[in-house]
């Protein structure tokens, strides 16, 4: 077998211009796939990433009926041994209780609808963590009595640190909900939308403000393994669900977030395709072109006394060395920008930010590093040089030495 290896290695060098040509393109088909694909998995995260760790969760446990009819009135009551139930549950993380509803902020110079969320600061710390995008001020404490509002927020109401934002809405079974707030922290949600129109306070702060006492709009579940969404859903769903409660996933939450990305894969993987289709018209030519060139020496090898089969499998060697050669340094060459990319993101600009912040995601395409798309892309391009090396072993098996001698 080593005798064959170095037989073919030695053959794909006798035309190096053949070489250089078929590995190039396969070099460039891994080069730009793997980029694309990078691009496109980086990019169909940060916007998992921006909804789930946002906001949403991966999970959310409701009252049953509250997802069709989002009113505080619609709430859950605290459950401890619901909770308790929760952490039972090996792939969960952390259960945060919140309470969420719609109020008119004011400063007495500008006025907004806002959205106030009740959060327990030491839990949400394990989700979306608004501490560690606090720009002005300080992150609220159990026993904060003020709020933390959004900078894109606070720059429309004019709101400072220490100034009071007034609050005025429906509470819970129609009561009236007003209250003067002091902004302890400004911070920067990295969800352009929601950051102009959140604002953060304490659990017990917010049910008192909504007359909710001892109640809930949702309870966010980060998980420790996110592959196993389905898995857990389902767990959850068989443990609790006893028709008081409804479990969503953040795929559930968010419809159109998830038809947006099977869009868009599936035109990406239109143009992985005609990438692909390209190469292989490519590699098919090279392969023809070197089967007629060499015909005269494949019918020299077989009379005499090479047989066809051993013929065959050295053809089938070389082929092997050009796919394997294409595909290494396509990696190597893609792994770098690749890696450029993952810790810098690109950044977008003008019309386009302003797209990406109209669908409430900040304006970055990161890139992902990933094992199965380099797996996929190395696959697919041995299957086209599989299916190109049929020809010469057929012309191979059907070779007529005399033919071929006189070619």
């Amino acid at each position: 077998m080593n005798e064959y290896l170095k037989i073919a290695w030695r053959n794909i060098w006798r035309n190096k211009r053949r070489t250089l040509i078929t590995t190039a393109s396969i070099f460039f088909a891994m080069f730009f796939a793997l980029i694309m694909r990078s691009g496109q998995i980086g990019t169909y995260a940060h916007m998992t990433k921006s909804i789930v760790e946002t906001f949403t969760g991966y999970i959310q446990i409701h009252k049953n009926g509250y997802w069709k009819e989002q009113t505080i009135d619609n709430t859950l009551e605290i459950n401890n041994d619901l909770i308790a139930k929760l952490d039972t549950f090996k792939n969960i993380k952390i259960a945060i209780p919140r309470l969420e509803s719609f109020a008119l902020a004011s400063t007495g110079i500008q006025t907004k609808g806002v959205l106030v969320v009740g959060i327990d600061p030491e839990r949400e710390k394990e989700l979306t963590n608004p501490a560690k995008n606090v720009k002005e001020g300080k992150y609220l404490t159990h026993n904060s009595q003020g709020v933390l509002i959004g900078k894109r927020l606070a720059q429309f109401l004019k709101a400072n640190v220490n100034d009071t934002i007034t609050l005025i809405s429906q509470g819970y079974h129609g009561v009236s909900a007003a209250g003067n707030f002091i902004v302890e922290g400004i911070i920067m949600v990295p969800n352009p939308e929601l950051d102009r129109r959140i604002i953060y306070m304490n659990l017990p702060v917010c049910q008192e403000l909504y007359g909710a006492q001892n109640r809930l709009t949702s309870i966010a579940l980060n998980l420790d393994d996110p592959k196993n969404l389905q898995k857990t859903t389902k767990q959850l769903k068989a443990g609790i669900n006893n028709g008081h409660y409804e479990v969503m996933t953040y795929k559930e939450l968010n419809p159109e977030l998830v038809q947006q990305i099977e869009g868009d894969q599936y035109g990406g993987y239109i143009m992985l395709g005609l990438l692909y289709l390209i190469v292989g018209f490519g590699v098919f030519g090279t392969v023809l072109m070197m089967t007629v060139e060499r015909k005269r020496e494949f019918g020299v090898m077989v009379a005499i006394g090479m047989q066809k089969r051993k013929l065959g499998l050295i053809v089938t060697l070389e082929m092997i060395f050009l796919g394997f050669i294409g595909i290494v340094t396509g990696i190597i060459g893609s792994l770098p920008l690749i890696l450029y990319l993952n810790h810098n993101p690109i950044q977008f600009n003008e019309d386009l930010a302003k797209i990406y912040e109209e669908m409430g995601f900040e304006a970055i395409m990161p890139f992902a590093i990933e094992p199965g798309y380099f797996i996929g892309q190395t696959i697919v391009v041995l299957v086209i040089f599989a299916v190109a090396i049929f020809y010469p072993i057929y012309s191979i098996t059907k070779l007529k030495e005399m033919n071929a001698l006189r070619a």
